[in-house]
């Protein structure tokens, strides 16, 4: 005889797995910020191997350190410890890969025209004015097409985390300018400035932004000739956001690149020779 009547079982699967779920949700909406953050890092990556300390949820050994209840880690011995957790790793890494994502960037090139870092406070960013990738007009505070698409993107990623921002502009040594009043301080610091105009116009709230400085050419890339355009960059620190006094409880870490893509041709600005900067 053909089976008869078997619909219901069918419904009644769908409807458990609809419970499954509703619950499964319920539970997440209840968890604190960062098992939140790490449940979704694991979504968008599970391939990871279980047996990896920093692949689960938590990120310690449960025989040998325990949670106080005002989430401050200790170890057996009940001594508070300070020690990062791969949560905090994995959101600024994540928030990272998403910049690399948004530029369409390739850290395979030789001289990259964006570099980003995770850091003690959060992120560094740091945008260097290279003549193949200019992100100013030549001797000006001016932004090229492709470095106010960068900005925009900036932008977008402070007000979306909430991140608080230092901005230092900076030039190299041996930079010519034609105007007599106008040099390389004036340079770094508009330079600057024009970075926190751009992120304020775009997206940024002005209490978030702590300190705008030009330092011109006194504070060249390590181990870099300070000639260099290396050395012709502002560079951004993206600091989480927090109280003032508390401690970061973030890592430094080298932050593993993304892919950096020179824009299409109508991406920037081309080469110009240099005019007059004007105040």
């Amino acid at each position: 005889m053909g089976g008869k009547g078997g619909a219901w079982k069918v419904a009644f699967a769908d409807f458990m797995t609809a419970m499954m779920a509703f619950f499964l949700v319920m539970w997440l909406t209840s968890q604190d910020k960062e098992i939140l953050i790490a449940t979704s890092q694991y979504f968008q990556s599970p391939f990871k191997s279980p047996l990896q300390a920093k692949a689960g949820l938590l990120n310690f050994d449960s025989k040998s350190v325990s949670k106080s209840s005002d989430g401050e880690k200790k170890d057996a011995s009940g001594t508070s410890t300070s020690s990062p957790t791969s949560m905090d790793l994995q959101f600024l890494n994540s928030v990272a890969k998403e910049m690399y994502k948004m530029l369409n960037l390739d850290d395979a090139l030789a001289d990259k025209p964006l570099d980003v870092q995770v850091t003690s406070d959060g992120l560094k960013v740091t945008l260097y004015d290279r003549a193949k990738q200019p992100f100013f007009e030549p001797a000006s505070a001016k932004f090229t097409k492709w470095g106010d698409f960068v900005m925009q993107s900036l932008a977008w990623t402070v007000e979306r985390n909430g991140f608080n921002i230092v901005i230092e502009g900076h030039t190299r040594t041996g930079l010519v300018l034609t105007n007599p009043d106008y040099g390389p301080w004036e340079l770094s610091a508009d330079r600057a400035n024009a970075a926190r105009r751009a992120l304020v116009k775009y997206a940024v709230d002005p209490a978030q932004i702590e300190r705008v400085t030009g330092y011109a050419n006194t504070r060249p890339v390590p181990l870099v000739n300070p000639e260099s355009e290396t050395n012709q960059r502002v560079s951004m620190s993206l600091r989480v956001g927090r109280k003032a006094g508390e401690k970061s409880s973030f890592a430094t870490q080298p932050l593993p690149t993304g892919k950096i893509a020179a824009p299409p041709a109508s991406g920037h600005s081309p080469a110009a020779q240099p005019q007059p900067a004007k105040h």
